[in-house]
């Protein structure tokens, strides 16, 4: 028998490609949807039960995810990849783009090693509808406090971001990456670190790493293209971990779930990052906190009254 409906499996999908990259967490989400709707939804979708085919699915939409995350930065990514190959030739770290490749890697280090050792215990503890909603209410605090105390240094960089509005993609990318590139390992250590908040569902990985980099000094614009960059390899490593999973038993009866949730997921994935990196250019995280709020308190009086 199906673990999972077509239904089920489009809907999750494509919150889960939107609320990956939106500062709205996207594990939050998935535990949260099912218990709001109840009844087969809240019995299907459960991510803390023990070898949860939910689960395995909503982590394997992860490898869709990650996919069309590669899509929109295949540039940047070639460029990155081509910097860390060039400074293992050369044994240098000179160019932007070694360095930033460079910080990528020591970035993700923290969230790698607790995510591998910690997820099944945040997942079965605290993967529960409650925890979710009281977690995505802190996620919009967490957003909110990251506007009011961000340094002044980052208040410059976004107005130098908006003076350039109107160059070309492609250039602002590059000069993102440079700005990025002059990023200390220690400042870029603690903005992956940030990442392993994300392991809370309703805390949001985009989210909790834009604010840790606006208190860094980054702008908006180049506080979300880290978070993305930094999001790519910890995402598909995710997917990749849990596809086994979906090739054996938990996987029987869901394949056909599984294909059409990741398409939806990808394609929700590579329209969010679209908007997004626009959206940063002259925008906040404030409009994504009062949402955070809103739909947190709301689903524990919903839930409260259930």
């Amino acid at each position: 028998m199906s673990h999972l409906t077509y239904t089920e499996a489009a809907v999750v999908g494509l919150f889960q490609g939107v609320a990956e990259l939106f500062p709205v967490s996207s594990l939050g989400h998935s535990v949260l949807i099912p218990a709001l709707v109840g009844g087969r939804w809240a019995r299907d979708l459960n991510v803390s039960t023990p070898e949860s085919p939910y689960l395995a699915f909503i982590v394997g939409l992860h490898v869709a995810t990650a996919l069309a995350l590669l899509v929109f930065f295949w540039r940047d990514w070639l460029r990155i990849i081509g910097g860390f190959l060039s400074s293992l030739r050369d044994r240098r770290i000179e160019t932007p783009d070694q360095r930033l490749a460079w910080l990528i890697i020591v970035a993700t280090i923290p969230v790698g090693i607790v995510g591998l050792f910690a997820e099944h215990a945040f997942r079965t503890i605290l993967g529960k509808p409650v925890p979710a909603a009281v977690f995505l209410t802190l996620n919009g605090v967490v957003l909110y406090a990251g506007e009011r105390l961000r340094r002044r240094e980052s208040r410059a960089a976004d107005r130098a971001v908006a003076a350039s509005v109107g160059t070309t993609a492609t250039d602002l990318a590059v000069e993102s990456d440079r700005r990025l590139a002059r990023l200390g390992f220690g400042r870029a250590a603690t903005i992956g670190a940030a990442e392993i908040l994300a392991l809370l569902p309703g805390i949001s990985r985009s989210g909790v790493t834009m604010v840790a980099g606006l208190l860094r000094g980054l702008s908006h614009e180049d506080a979300a293209r880290f978070s993305f960059l930094l999001a790519t390899p910890v995402i598909l490593a995710a997917g990749l971990l849990k596809i086994p999973d979906l090739a054996g038993p938990l996987g029987n009866g869901i394949h056909g779930q599984v294909l059409v949730g990741s398409a939806l997921s990808g394609v929700g994935a590579y329209a969010s990052v679209r908007f997004l990196t626009r959206y940063f250019e002259t925008r906040t995280l404030t409009p994504f906190a009062v949402y955070c709020v809103l739909a947190g308190l709301g689903s524990l009086i919903w839930l409260g009254v259930g």
